[in-house]
């Protein structure tokens, strides 16, 4: 069993950087893909990135890639979303997902936090 937990969210200006923090307990974090994804108000969750356990692969949604950054340290049992150039339309709740199938699809994430709220102010 793996409990996520995010944290990092805030209010911040367009232009801005957020940096969210997934804290993920059980000794079988190294071995898992984690992935963010996101939902804003009366829209589907959508994938924003994902990083497999070897911190070698990793992938983005296209409306994040350039401005956002997945990362993971093993050691801490941590994954990281640097967000750097946020804009209005990245307001949503964050969500980070464990997986443990390489390059998973939404359905092959098990574990799930409970969400961080991100709002971006025009």
């Amino acid at each position: 069993q793996v409990q996520l937990v995010e944290s990092g969210g805030g209010l911040v200006q367009a232009g801005g950087s957020l940096r969210l923090s997934c804290a993920a307990s059980g000794r079988t974090f190294s071995s898992y893909t984690m992935g963010w994804f996101r939902q804003a108000p009366d829209k589907a969750r959508e994938f924003v990135a994902a990083i497999a356990w070897n911190v070698v692969n990793t992938w983005y949604a296209d409306s994040v890639k350039g401005r956002f950054f997945i990362s993971r340290d093993n050691a801490k049992n941590t994954a990281y979303l640097q967000m750097n150039s946020l804009k209005p339309e990245d307001t949503a709740v964050y969500y980070c997902a464990g997986s443990q199938v390489l390059q998973p699809d939404v359905s092959q994430y098990v574990y799930w936090g409970q969400g961080t709220q991100v709002t971006v102010s025009s």
